[in-house]
């Protein structure tokens, strides 16, 4: 499954993330991984929580070398809550906050967290801000781990059809089956932000109509033991 980790992007350089600079920055935290042949001992291996434990330990001490010193500041201590595993900011002045997951491939589906729309919306308030994701997808023979696949991408590149909403809160965004990650590099973030208003004022008056039903239930709950003997 995905869950929430460490590890953080390599610089972006222009407002405008290419596809380029995303496939280069996946490629050499892949490279990196996969270099790590100690990732493990025998007896974690098969779990992906201290997996994903490992890989943010990991990305935690060495993403100044993966970044190659093309940031100005870099940052990996954060509250438990907080918005991202690690944080820097590039030349040219974007501050980016990285949220890890790892994903273990052959593994049930899931639905993993990302974050919350409240939250979201307040920090993109700031055209300089990135929210990135960092998904890792790895495999597992006997006690070799294997980094199958990386995906560095801002959440305005993830399409809405391979996302979904949790209830908690003002809702979070989840990635609705972590096998199943999709991309599109032509939204801008003004279109893709439009996007999530129009899911969100679809899904608060399903919420509502919910709770409206759970009102109506625990009133006959309260009839049922007035009227009881």
């Amino acid at each position: 499954m995905y869950r929430h980790t460490a590890g953080k992007a390599i610089m972006i350089t222009s407002p405008v993330v290419t596809v380029e600079k995303l496939t280069q920055i996946g490629e050499r935290i892949q490279t990196f991984l996969n270099t790590q042949t100690e990732i493990m001992a025998a007896n974690t291996i098969a779990s992906p929580r201290a997996v994903g434990d490992a890989m943010q330990s990991l990305l935690e001490q060495h993403f100044d070398q993966i970044l190659q010193g093309d940031i100005k500041e870099y940052s990996k201590d954060f509250a438990r809550r907080a918005m991202a595993d690690i944080a820097f900011t590039d030349i040219e002045d974007f501050y980016h906050v990285v949220d890890v997951k790892t994903h273990r491939l052959d593994t049930a589906f899931n639905m993993p967290n990302l974050t919350s729309v409240e939250r979201l919306t307040r920090f993109y308030e700031n055209d300089k801000n990135y929210f990135d994701l960092l998904l890792i997808s790895y495999s597992v023979s006997g006690l070799s781990l294997k980094i199958e696949k990386v995906q560095f991408t801002p959440i305005e590149n993830l399409k809405w059809d391979c996302l979904t909403i949790g209830a908690p809160g003002w809702g979070q965004i989840q990635i609705a089956n972590s096998n199943n990650v999709r991309t599109d590099h032509s939204l801008t973030r003004k279109e893709w932000m439009i996007q999530l208003c129009d899911v969100m004022l679809q899904f608060y008056p399903h919420e509502i109509s919910k709770i409206n039903s759970r009102i109506s239930h625990f009133k006959k709950v309260k009839e049922y033991w007035l009227d009881k003997a």
